[in-house]
């Protein structure tokens, strides 16, 4: 059975796991949340675990609530700029950040403005690097409890984390704030490199559990 997940910037570990291990289909129906991954990831730096943030438009008035796939970045500051230099900074030392850095750093160069379309695009590249093939099939109306698919949108709910039981790898600052579990993708990409598959296709992750 397909599983259904959110696109989101950098996705956490256990959500790329997911996509490794299944066959996926991405929501593309719903209501943007706050809080959530849709817009955010956590990555480790010199002060600990630290979130990278997108700025959103936000819908004002009558209007409401908005589609996550309508949701529009706030660009009037350059946060691609802010959020390149803080990867830079907390990775630079790691053992494949020269390796991959060729790869990541476009995407904060390009002028996209459409989040979902955006989130899409980290997880392609990410996907690129370690060999991987990203489903392109969406949903194309809301199920609020879906029928055919396993629900896995969760996983997009930064509030919400599930205490995996992950096997700790090498971080760059593990030995000032001990190993910090389930951060971006991009972290394990940076410390484990060619690793990276293996260690998402070995992820003990039950979905229906969760």
């Amino acid at each position: 059975m397909k599983i259904l997940v959110h696109p989101s910037y950098f996705p956490s570990i256990a959500t790329f796991a997911a996509m490794v291990q299944h066959e996926i289909i991405w929501e593309a129906k719903d209501n943007f949340q706050k809080q959530t991954y849709r817009n955010r990831c956590y990555i480790a730096t010199d002060k600990g675990k630290h979130m990278l943030n997108i700025p959103i438009q936000h819908v004002g008035g009558k209007e409401g609530r908005q589609k996550y796939a309508d949701v529009i970045t706030e660009n009037s500051y350059n946060w691609k700029k802010e959020h390149w230099r803080t990867l830079e900074t907390a990775y630079r030392t790691s053992p494949f950040f020269e390796f991959y850095e060729d790869d990541i750093k476009p995407l904060y160069e390009g002028d996209d403005d459409a989040l979902y379309d955006f989130n899409l695009k980290t997880i392609e590249a990410v996907a690129g690097c370690i060999g991987i093939t990203v489903p392109k099939e969406q949903t194309t109306v809301y199920e609020v409890q879906p029928t055919t698919y396993l629900d896995a949108r969760f996983l997009v709910e930064a509030k919400k984390e599930q205490d995996w039981p992950m096997q700790p790898y090498p971080q760059v600052f593990e030995e000032r704030h001990g190993f910090i579990p389930n951060l971006s993708i991009l972290d394990l990409l940076f410390n484990e490199g060619t690793n990276t598959l293996s260690y998402l296709k070995d992820f003990p992750l039950h979905l229906q559990n969760a």
